[in-house]
């Protein structure tokens, strides 16, 4: 079969602008405008028109936990805005994964600040050029493999790891007594998923991941998505992984038809019973040509 040059690298597109090592985002031009939505009491949502992923805020009583810090140069109009929120300091930094579009602003937070991450993204996070270019700073201080508590009562934040989906080092991370989360990229909006293989992601193990964190994840209503501009729901969670396994199951098909990636990838379409998914396919990683070459190394192994 035909072999597809997969990207190894992911530029800025619209409001789903990513970076993997060996690539930088470019800083915006402009003024940083960072917009507040309030999810729960003492959480909220930051946005920002080319800023780059979600940024959830969670104000506690020692102090305030950030859940991603967005593309180069948008760690300080983030900590401008929580300052504005609650007069408390930022104490914890949670990257949800290694793009720069959610670890980039890392850079400006002080160095007080606990940063933590899964282990897998930090060995991603090394290889990135913006952390060399500061000396590492905005690196993690602490990582975890599958599961790590911080605080307690109504303060904690549960940390998960459920398997290789957009990256090899997806967190995801609860607020539980606000019975919410936040999945990052592993579940960005309803559409199919980007998977970046040269960090780790997997096509293959997408559906089976998913499923283990509607699994293993209890008493959760509300998700913050890595980009959609509203939240959704755990029910959404599981059409979501649904949506993922109809995909791989065409995919699997596809590589084994002898057709090219680039054939095959034609035949795509999103299933009628997936209501409101988006048709639009990025072209990031080699669109779904790229996917499925991903799935077709995949499979060798």
């Amino acid at each position: 079969m035909k072999r597809v040059f997969v990207l190894s690298v992911l530029i800025a597109v619209g409001g789903l602008s990513l970076a993997v090592a060996g690539y930088q985002p470019p800083a915006q031009q402009g003024p940083k405008v960072v917009t507040v939505e309030k999810v729960k009491d003492n959480l909220w949502v930051l946005r920002g028109e080319n800023g780059g992923g979600n940024t959830a805020v969670f104000a506690i009583g020692s102090g305030v936990v950030v859940v991603d810090a967005k593309n180069p140069g948008w760690g300080q109009p983030i900590l401008d805005k929580i300052k504005e929120l609650t007069p408390k300091p930022v104490t914890t930094l949670i990257n949800t994964h290694t793009h720069g579009d959610h670890v980039s602003g890392n850079v400006d937070f002080p160095a007080t600040v606990d940063i933590v991450v899964q282990e897998n993204t930090k060995t991603n996070m090394e290889k990135m050029p913006i952390f060399k270019e500061n000396n590492g700073k905005g690196m993690p201080k602490r990582t975890f493999k599958d599961k790590m508590t911080i605080g307690k009562g109504a303060d904690q934040v549960d940390l998960y790891y459920f398997g290789p989906g957009h990256t090899n080092g997806d967190a995801i991370v609860v607020f539980p007594a606000l019975r919410t989360a936040h999945l990052g990229d592993l579940f960005a909006g309803k559409g199919l998923p980007l998977v970046d293989g040269a960090n780790g992601g997997s096509v293959l193990h997408y559906p089976a991941t998913l499923n283990k964190v509607h699994a293993g994840v209890k008493n959760v209503d509300t998700i913050i998505n890595g980009h959609m501009p509203n939240q959704t729901t755990w029910a959404d969670l599981k059409t979501f992984a649904e949506f993922n396994q109809d995909f791989l199951n065409w995919a699997q098909a596809a590589v084994k038809s002898g057709k090219t990636p680039e054939e095959a990838a034609k035949e795509w379409k999103v299933p009628e019973k997936y209501t409101g998914y988006s048709s639009q396919v990025s072209t990031l990683f080699g669109g779904v040509a790229g996917r499925l070459q991903r799935l077709q190394e995949e499979m060798k192994r």
